[in-house]
């Protein structure tokens, strides 16, 4: 009875691999009386990528053909010979090819896990592309790629020795422990100085095979000058793109080459000048979409990027949609379903700094958001791929002063024009100076953090308001008043 279910369990895995077809993980092999030639180059080609199945006795087509009976134990005795022969693959795989009855045929199938190592054969490197096996030996940046792949050390932690934390910007690690106490008043990195800060943040780190202590390149992508981080990393850039009239070049563009804080910035700073942010509410409170879905695509763009890979991460703008691409480690291949992906870390340390002055979320949550949201922005959900390069494609409307639809529920956004009646009122407060939490009771928001982030912030980013004293943010006797672009924004609004 359990060898009945055994078979039955097995014919319908075999059936659910032909119906599938040749891809990624998945040859077939007609292989009728004897082994094909190129079924080491398969197995070397999935050992060195993903890993995947091999059914001999399939064609390409995926109809059955059958080995022959008498054929069958020949074969596996070649195969079993050449796999532990170095001469062939290199180093060694010990696989086993099991006989399998389907119908009335006979199949063999192989299942080669992904290795540790990389693999030649017949003195070549081959590496997996889509449903083909590709040599890549004389292409030094993807045998470059592969070797790391296979590593299982994080590149952001390696250690630059010869490198001093006085080589970093302070005002940049100012900038973020005053962030992080503003988030959390008793945020344990008030009370550090810069080095053990970056010693908590783990950025300052041994490594533990040469005994030598530096700063790791997360610091230096984090908070290096950019004279340092492109000697650290010369590829590293970001490439943003308005591509709307001019299809051939673009209208606009921004190359930024900088630390990844202030890369988030130039990021948001592209979204919103080319981007409606159409107005919503959740609830009684404002959600401004632009800025919650381009978080979210900025964060990502940046944390789980591969550095090692000289791909230039985008953004690109188009009529009706924004595209982003980024070199990536993938955790599997295809389009992402967040009913049942599972988030693999690609940059712990540099997503727990984020976290830390709340430009990331916990991992998994940012897509969960961009799901949410991006279907009220766009109408339509976002469509994520995992791969080499990571693709995100995000529908933007057409700006109306409106914003459509809502979030099965989960979202109860009242939908109503964009009349901006709570900057009005606000910029009318502050003809005189006035303190946060009285303008917060005028526009009538009740949570101070919402407030602050979702409505004040955005008019000192617009430089509708200025602070009285902007040298001490956190001062007691901080006020907000109205500057001369906000005098003639309420002057160009009737008031």
């Amino acid at each position: 009875m359990i060898f009945v279910l055994v078979t039955i369990k097995t014919t319908k895995f075999i059936s659910s691999l032909i119906k599938q077809g040749e891809g990624l993980t998945i040859e077939f092999k007609e292989c009728r009386n004897a082994l094909n030639r190129d079924v080491y180059q398969t197995v070397c080609a999935f050992a060195n990528r993903h890993g995947g199945h091999i059914l001999l006795g399939v064609n390409d087509s995926g109809k059955i053909s059958g080995i022959e009976p008498t054929a069958i134990e020949q074969i596996k005795k070649d195969f079993t010979t050449a796999i532990n022969n170095p001469q062939k693959l290199d180093p060694p795989c010990y696989l086993t090819i099991n006989e399998i009855s389907y119908g009335k045929s006979k199949l063999l199938h192989i299942y080669v896990p992904e290795s540790s190592q990389v693999h030649r054969c017949n003195g070549r490197i081959l590496d997996r592309n889509e449903d083909g096996d590709l040599d890549i030996t004389s292409h030094t940046r993807l045998v470059a790629s592969l070797y790391h792949r296979k590593q299982t050390v994080y590149c952001e932690n390696r250690v630059f020795p010869f490198a001093s934390p006085d080589d970093l910007r302070h005002d940049l690690i100012d900038k973020c422990r005053q962030i992080a106490l503003f988030r959390r008043k008793d945020h344990p990195w008030g009370r550090l100085d810069n080095l053990n800060l970056l010693k908590s943040a783990q950025l300052y780190q041994t490594d533990p095979v040469s005994g030598q202590s530096g700063i790791t390149l997360a610091a230096i992508l984090l908070l290096g000058n950019d004279n340092m981080l492109l000697s650290a990393v010369p590829h590293h850039r970001t490439d943003l793109i308005l591509r709307k009239v001019n299809l051939d070049r673009y209208d606009d563009r921004d190359l930024v080459e900088t630390n990844l804080i202030e890369s988030y910035d130039r990021i948001m700073a592209f979204a919103a000048k080319h981007l409606p942010d159409p107005f919503f509410l959740e609830g009684d409170t404002r959600i401004s979409l632009r800025e919650t879905i381009f978080r979210e695509i900025a964060s990502n763009i940046l944390i789980h990027r591969e550095y090692t890979n000289a791909f230039p991460a985008k953004v690109i703008i188009e009529r009706g949609q924004v595209r982003t691409e980024n070199s990536n480690k993938p955790h599997g291949f295809g389009a992402i379903n967040p009913l049942t992906f599972t988030p693999f870390p690609k940059n712990p340390v540099i997503a727990r700094f984020f976290r830390e002055i709340g430009r990331a979320d916990e991992l998994g949550s940012g897509m969960r958001n961009m799901m949410k949201y991006g279907r009220v922005y766009g109408g339509a959900d976002p469509e994520m791929i995992e791969g080499d390069i990571f693709k995100t494609t995000l529908k933007i409307p057409e700006y109306n002063g409106q914003v459509n639809g809502q979030v099965n529920g989960q979202v109860n956004g009242q939908v109503i024009t964009a009349d901006k009646k709570w900057v009005l009122i606000a910029l009318q407060a502050c003809v005189e100076p006035q303190k946060s939490s009285s303008i917060q009771g005028l526009v009538g928001i009740k949570h101070r953090e919402t407030f602050q982030r979702k409505y004040l912030d955005l008019l000192l980013a617009d430089g509708l308001l200025e602070q009285t004293v902007p040298e001490k943010p956190q001062s007691r006797l901080q006020k907000y008043r109205l500057t001369a672009k906000g005098r003639e924004y309420l002057k160009n609004n009737g008031s």
